[in-house]
């Protein structure tokens, strides 16, 4: 089982859109996936059509009140679950910050998960911020994925979240945190947009997926009807960008489900 933190401070980047559709099109190759909403908004729960479900959020098991296993509920797509958000994790930023071990109450809780293994991959949706949320989210997994929009200060955020992960290193709360992908994300084709993603490629190289989410109507209108792309226009833009994501990164990860390379 592997922990991805779906990550950046900077919001509108497209990483709710990207935990969703990701977590969706892996769970469609029928690669056993769990995605857990830390975000107060519960913006990931409702984009796939769940409404946040009260007490059944990653809260309980953040405060050592309840085991993350109790948490999980399924999603309407076969080998797709989820643990909702709710407004209860904005009272968790401060209630974990007065804890002991507050930075890895997230890892600790994830520990009999991990020995039992019931998931091939679990996403983790962030907020758009780097308090106690989003700190334990990169202290419990196992890498980051960073969407990054194809903008003029995507770099400078970038620049921001690698010294965050720096820092997480060095503290000891995580020192094996990687950088395992950087995703672009809202591509237009634009004279700007090229510059960006060069820019990238220069300083971070192979850590950036080849597979590039386009600025899609459809992507911004699917979490409006409770629907992951695939769903809600199975033969669109934006269906087709985040299934050659997923298949990218299950061969990154050597997962069974990735097509063999004849394929």
């Amino acid at each position: 089982m592997k922990i991805i933190a779906v990550a950046n401070q900077k919001g509108g980047v497209g990483k709710t859109t990207t935990s969703v559709n990701l977590a969706a099109c892996l769970a469609a190759r029928g690669v056993r996936t769990l995605l857990i909403d830390l975000d107060p908004q519960a913006n990931a729960t409702s984009a796939l059509g769940l409404p946040p479900i009260e007490g059944h959020s990653i809260y309980g098991p953040l405060l050592g009140a309840s085991s993350v296993a109790e948490k999980i509920v399924p999603t309407p797509y076969e080998h797709l679950w989820v643990i909702p958000g709710d407004l209860d994790l904005a009272g968790a930023e401060i209630e974990v910050a007065r804890a002991d071990q507050h930075l890895t109450r997230l890892r600790a809780a994830f520990e009999p998960l991990r020995a039992d293994q019931p998931f091939d991959f679990v996403l983790l949706d962030t907020p758009p911020s780097l308090g106690i949320l989003m700190t334990n989210a990169l202290a419990a997994a196992d890498e980051l994925l960073v969407p990054l929009q194809c903008e003029y200060f995507a770099l400078e955020g970038l620049s921001k979240i690698n010294h965050v992960v720096a820092q997480i290193r060095e503290c000891g709360a995580n020192p094996g945190l990687t950088i395992g992908g950087i995703l672009m994300t809202m591509f237009m084709r634009n004279n700007l947009a090229t510059q960006v993603i060069n820019e990238v490629q220069n300083h971070f190289g192979d850590i950036i997926f080849q597979t590039v989410i386009p600025r899609s109507v459809r992507l911004a209108e699917a979490p409006s009807h409770g629907k992951p792309i695939i769903q809600y226009e199975p033969g669109g833009l934006g269906a087709t960008a985040y299934k050659a994501l997923a298949e990218e990164f299950l061969k990154r990860n050597g997962h069974p489900a990735a097509q063999p390379a004849s394929a």
